[in-house]
């Protein structure tokens, strides 16, 4: 088998290992050295076999393992689905090659965020080709197939069992060849043509269908460099493709085949050498006609939405230890629709009256006869349990995207905002007064109930409903719900209590080339051939080309898809282990999602920061967080100037308080605050509209505010689009036609800028729109300033609490050495990391320490400051207040650089046993290193200990 001889070198080194034979892999591929070799090799595994007792054939077969498939060489076929049925049989073959019968050579190599990556081949057993072969076409594939092999390496009985497999037998060009006879000189191209006429000869005798075939890699022939670039790169783990050569004089020289698409005469002509135009035309033209009639016209994808059905929602919530007032008396059976149904209409009239207002009677019904009647009401019955379970649990859930659009989402507790115009509420007597010319009902100031004097509630973000579901109510609802990231993966397991382990599946995802990584591997090309002219120009041009090549497999960070009970995954998707780990809790998707987001449903599941502080926030505090007022005068100060910080430090020179807090604390957002000055809420859901969308802020609604346009009136988030233009009463489908095209980047029709002309639309917002290229959702705007403000809350009334969430949870890097000086020396620090940022001179780390040191100067510019790590106090992650004084705050032992979680508790839970003796003591009973133990001792933290635990008697 000498053409296959690299990678047979490499498993002979690898079996040489094993056995601590001494192999040279500078002289391997020389016959007489490797049969040598080969045969110490076999003499120690014949005496391993007798050592375990195997004496004979059977008892050999007996005693391999399950996964001995994966030290043999497997072969390339072709499958094609005659139908339907067989698509679904080729997925089965997908899955089981990717999961069961997955070769894992080990883990790879690699750096950062390919370290879980495993190199592993998806295998296919024969026998399981056999089963399913009814609804296929099975083709023998290119030199790499078996065919080939037997043909060139084997018997003449061996190529006739072979081809005996096939429907059909492929035969390429002779330029597929090329590299077999040329770079590595393993045959000469007439040997070549007696291997293919053998081919042809003996599956003419069995009566096969014999295709012309191109192998194709590549549509252009200019293309062909593209493809080389890759052969000469390295995969992850440092695997090479199967065309690599390892010589590398011969390296230099290669001459890769052209696979490029070849058309019909094209095909014809590299096939003269056969010599017969008639089984020429037959091959390439006939019997390729003839497969295409052997199979359907197949949609790999249905348009056909298969939403999974809950028919007992009552068992399955009572299943979750999840049951909720309405239904505490219930023992009949109610669909996750009824279940839907029913709760939306207690919390409205629990929130809202017995009496319903019309507006929102009729708002709760378009929703859930849109939502019910499209199939989606069991989405939102889950992620109605899913927050339920979070919330019970202690941790309050986010939701994110479009999903505040929905009323019914508000009422069945899945988002906190509510979508309805602005409006005040009596908690008491149900007392509803909707109010006119605000935009949130969290600008309204308090008021008293004139019906019965109690306190009324602001609320209503005034958001369509249209802008999540569409016009008609039928798209997919995405429901995207942000979980505290400590709680996230439970929740994700709960998705398997409701639908059982067979039906959820992590959405898949595939990583492709970015363009700095194919940057690399045309440079390295140019390197491998020695070619020290190529132009930057040609370079660039070459990396776009090797762009987007997939390069490995993950999982979405929260996407779980849902298979209804009446149906097998197969029916949509294969499926896989993320990045080859046959270990891994899920498995996932062999396509991605968007692939068929038609078909299946999914749930986003994501983990946050923000819940995670809130959680920390109640656990420190004692603070109910949803009890915040968000119309706070003291805490939205805070985004217009620093007066509620209380600054004690003359030369603190920031001039707003937004420093550290979520969604605008970046400096761009903390620039265009200060350029805005927001002093409401719906002031606030602009400014994260206006940062997060593209081509919305500078360039457009920053020039119109300079000209005197009010921040109110700009454009912000796309659902003010479909608001305001209903305002100049233009048609609601023509409204939200505008605002879909706006915030696609497609921009506006001639027709669209007539319609808003002709309703007294002004110029400057239609050109506005015609600028913008991404816009944020309100209803995510509206959840991430709650969240904002709730911090901001804290950082006003309950500063210490603040300070220790934002270092404990916000922080990617520490520099304790700086944090626990004075505002001078920490801003002295700030200046010199800044200097490096201006000259593009600062790695990550140092971009991580400067926002830490940034917060940190704010804080002890208001008098508190960050104590040195305690032995006795400092928790393991956590960073506290001390609670002998409200002013300091003790950092964890994880801030010191080194120090992991799994030390930092042993020495926790080391020092509840007792007091350390000496510093051996301490390293004895706990997992720290001398060169952390030092550490600490250079920081002071050890002050006090001696040594080692011997006393001097002198």
């Amino acid at each position: 088998r000498s053409m296959f001889k690299d990678r047979r070198s490499y498993r002979l080194g690898n079996m040489c290992r094993v056995y601590n034979i001494d192999y040279d892999e500078d002289v391997a591929h020389r016959a007489n050295y490797d049969a040598d070799v080969l045969a110490q090799v076999f003499s120690l595994m014949l005496k391993d076999l007798d050592k375990n007792n195997v004496k004979t054939f059977n008892e050999l077969k007996e005693y391999q393992d399950d996964q001995a498939f994966v030290k043999n060489r497997g072969f390339h076929t072709t499958v094609l689905c005659k139908n339907q049925a067989g698509l679904k049989d080729l997925f089965k073959l997908v899955t089981i090659s990717n999961t069961e019968t997955l070769a894992v050579f080990g883990k790879a190599n690699a750096k950062s965020t390919e370290e879980s990556e495993f190199i592993a081949d998806p295998c296919i057993f024969k026998e399981e080709i056999e089963k399913r072969r009814e609804n296929l076409l099975i083709g023998s594939a290119c030199f790499n197939g078996e065919v080939f092999e037997m043909a060139s390496t084997r018997s003449k009985e061996d190529l006739s069992k072979a081809i005996s497999f096939y429907d059909f037998i492929e035969i390429q060009p002779l330029e597929n060849y090329s590299y077999l006879y040329e770079d590595r000189e393993l045959f000469d191209k007439e040997r070549l043509k007696v291997y293919l006429k053998d081919i042809i000869d003996e599956a003419r005798r069995q009566n096969k269908i014999i295709v012309a075939t191109g192998d194709v890699h590549y549509v252009h022939k200019d293309e062909k460099i593209l493809r080389d670039v890759y052969i000469s790169a390295q995969a992850i783990g440092g695997v090479h493709h199967p065309l690599y050569i390892y010589d590398k004089d011969k390296r230099a020289k290669q001459i890769t085949p052209d696979q490029r698409y070849l058309n019909t005469r094209e095909m014809l002509d590299a096939f003269k050498w056969l010599g017969d135009d008639k089984f020429i035309k037959e091959i390439v033209i006939t019997n390729t006609n003839k497969i295409l009639d052997m199979c359907d016209n197949i949609k790999p994808f249905s348009d056909e939405l298969r939403p999974p059905k809950i028919d007992d929602a009552i068992a399955v919530a009572r299943k979750c230890n999840i049951i909720e007032e309405p239904f505490t008396q219930r023992h009949d059976v109610i669909s996750a629709d009824q279940y839907l149904r029913e709760f939306v209409e207690y919390n409205a009239h629990k929130l809202y009256g017995e009496k319903l207002d019309p507006f929102i009677r009729d708002r709760i019904d378009k929703e859930l006869n849109s939502i019910i009647g499209n199939g989606y009401g069991v989405i939102y019955f889950v992620c109605h349990l899913m927050v339920k379970r979070s919330n019970d649990d202690g941790y309050i859930v986010g939701s994110r995207g479009s999903v505040g659009s929905s009323l019914v989402a508000t009422f069945s507790d899945i988002t906190e905002v509510n979508p309805m115009p602005p409006h005040y509420i009596c908690p008491k007597c149900h007392k509803l007064i909707w109010m006119d010319n605000v935009a949130s009902g969290y600008d309204l100031p308090d008021k008293n109930c004139p019906d019965c004097g109690e306190k009324m509630k602001g609320d209503g973000q005034n958001i369509p409903f249209e802008t999540f579901l569409g016009f008609n109510g039928d798209k997919i609802p995405d429901i995207d719900l942000n979980f505290s990231g400590d709680y996230q993966p439970k929740a994700h397991l709960f998705t398997r209590e409701i639908f059982g382990d067979e039906n959820v599946f992590r959405a898949g995802t595939i990583s492709t080339v970015a363009e700095k990584t194919a940057f690399g591997y045309v440079t390295g090309y140019c390197e491998e051939k020695d070619i020290t002219n190529m132009s930057k120009a040609q370079r660039q041009r070459l990396a776009s080309g090797c762009e987007g090549v997939k390069r490995t497999t993950g999982q979405h960070a929260g996407g779980i898809v849902v298979l209804p009970d009446d149906m097998e995954i197969e029916d949509v998707t294969p499926i896989q282990y993320p990045a080859n780990d046959k270990d891994a809790a899920w498995r996932s998707t062999h396509f991605e999602y968007h692939d068929f987001s038609d078909n299946l449903l999914k749930f986003d599941i994501l983990g946050h920061v923000d819940p995670t502080a809130m959680r920390l926030f109640e656990n420190i505090s004692g603070i109910d967080v949803k009890t915040i007022p968000m119309n706070d005068e003291k805490v939205l100060s805070l985004f217009y100037s620093t007066k509620a910080l209380n600054i004690v430090n003359p030369k603190y020179h920031e001039e707003t308080g937004a420093c550290g807090l979520p969604e605008f604390g970046t400096l761009n957002t903390r620039n265009t605050i200060e350029e805005t000055r927001p002093h409401v809420f719906s002031e606030l859901v602009q400014i994260s509209g206006l940062s997060h969308g593209t081509d919305v802020w500078r360039g457009n609604a920053q020039e119109l505010i300079r000209q005197g346009i009010k921040l109110s009136d700009v454009i912000g988030c796309r659902d003010d689009i479909m608001s305001t233009l209903l305002g100049y009463n233009l048609e609601p489908i023509d409204a939200f036609n505008i605002m879909e095209h706006v915030r696609k980047g497609k921009g506006l029709t001639e027709e669209e800028s007539t319609k808003m002309l002709e309703h007294d639309v002004p110029k400057w917002y239609i050109d506005s729109c015609n600028k913008i290229k991404y816009m944020f959702p309100k209803a995510h705007a509206v959840a991430y300033c709650i969240m904002a403000v709730r911090v901001a809350w804290f950082k006003v009334y309950y500063p210490e609490y603040y300070y220790v969430s934002y270092f404990t949870l916000r922080c990617d890097a520490y520099e304790l050495e700086t944090m626990v000086k004075d505002a001078d020396s920490i801003y002295a620090r700030m200046m010199e990391l800044r200097t490096k940022m201006n000259n593009r001179e600062a790695n990550k780390k140092e971009k991580d320490i400067f926002d830490t040191l940034e917060v940190c100067y704010e804080m002890v510019s208001r008098g508190y400051h960050l104590s040195n790590i305690d032995l006795y106090k400092s928790l393991a992650t956590e960073f506290k207040v001390n609670p002998d004084n409200h002013h300091e705050i003790i950092p964890p032992f994880m801030v010191l650089d080194g120090l992991g979680e799994n030390v930092a508790v042993s020495i926790v839970e080391a020092r509840e046993k007792g007091e350390f003796l000496s510093k051996e003591d301490l390293m004895d009973r706990t997992q720290l290193s001398t060169t952390l133990c030092n550490k600490l001792s250079t920081l002071g933290v050890l002050d006090g200990l001696d040594e080692s635990n011997q006393m001097s008697l002198f």
